[in-house]
């Protein structure tokens, strides 16, 4: 295995990916972590959801006085360049990074992505969830201090991938890539590729189709999944399928995929949004009715990709 590696957590102050309001990091040589870090920013406008808030801890008082990300980058950049950065689901992580990048007009840095997801998938099967505290949790028998706090995210990220490459007796990155199987990723200059499975899958088939109109396989239904007789809608893109995929997914394991939100909601989850559609807000007309039924008291869950990644536990994404 590589001498060392970065891993890198971010939190966001709102649905907006380029709102980084925090950054944590643990960094690792000789298959040791040996420096941890973490800075708060102030996002835009020192905005923040309710929501976010409520995940993270994290208010506008925090971040009233900090600095903003341009500032902070000048000295995170110098522990990310040109190494293997690792994050518990590395598509959200990457894209707040980028997007915020984009937003102050800061050039890429260069380094590689890892992603601990499928290292732990591989290595603690059959778990209801992968969520980063429930693969803590499994791997040490203890639970982890301060989850959703960036720098305690980053320490427990580097964690569980020391002790995926020791349970799995990985000696190199070629081995890393074949017993999980998947290849790392890359950011650079011009160039963006997350890490992703080196199994082939077949996406020749894609077609639009209502979700009223997908039948699961009753051989499929799993009643300790978390999305197991849950009404469950998408909005956005996704960045690890297509929505067909996901849809196809809830209606195996149990659930009941739908189009819109209703009353009978119970799950949305959120991916990226077209901000020439949802414009300034970047919230989706199904975002806003989630809301709009929570302040009304009901019970509906909204959830971003990385946690329902982390929840399907069993659905092979990258």
């Amino acid at each position: 295995m590589e001498n060392s590696f970065v891993a890198f957590d971010v939190e966001t102050a709102t649905n907006l990916r380029s709102s980084i309001c925090e950054i944590g990091i643990a960094c690792v040589r000789n298959m040791e972590v040996v420096e941890t870090k973490s800075w708060l920013i102030q996002p835009p406008g020192n905005k923040y959801l309710p929501f976010n808030t409520y995940i993270h801890g994290i208010t506008p008082d925090d971040t009233k006085d900090k600095p903003f990300f341009p500032e902070v980058w000048k000295e995170v950049c110098k522990y990310l360049q040109n190494k293997i950065v690792v994050c518990h689901y590395s598509a959200f992580d990457m894209g707040a990074l980028r997007a915020t990048l984009d937003l102050y007009q800061i050039e890429y840095p260069t380094f590689d992505i890892m992603c601990t997801i499928r290292p732990s998938k591989k290595t603690i099967c059959g778990l209801p969830n992968y969520t980063l505290d429930s693969v803590y949790r499994n791997l040490f028998g203890i639970e982890m201090e301060n989850h959703h706090r960036a720098g305690d995210d980053a320490v427990a990220c580097a964690k569980i991938l020391l002790e995926c490459i020791k349970r799995n007796n990985i000696q190199s990155r070629d081995e890393i890539e074949q017993v999980f199987q998947l290849k790392i990723g890359h950011l650079s200059l011009g160039f963006y590729k997350n890490q992703y499975s080196n199994t082939p899958k077949d996406y020749s088939k894609r077609v639009k189709i209502k979700a009223s109109d997908i039948v699961g396989d009753p051989d499929k239904n799993n009643p300790d999944s978390y999305f197991f007789g849950k009404s469950v809608c998408f909005t956005g893109a996704m960045s690890f399928s297509v929505r067909k995929n996901l849809q196809q997914y809830i209606a195996n394991i149990g659930g009941t995929p739908v189009d819109a939100v209703t009353k009978n909601t119970d799950v949305l989850v959120v991916g990226q949004q077209d901000f020439r559609v949802v414009g300034e807000t970047g919230m989706s007309s199904k975002q806003r009715k989630a809301l709009d039924l929570l302040n009304k008291g009901q019970q509906i869950e909204i959830l971003s990709e990385a946690d329902f990644l982390a929840y399907a536990g069993d659905f092979e994404t990258m």
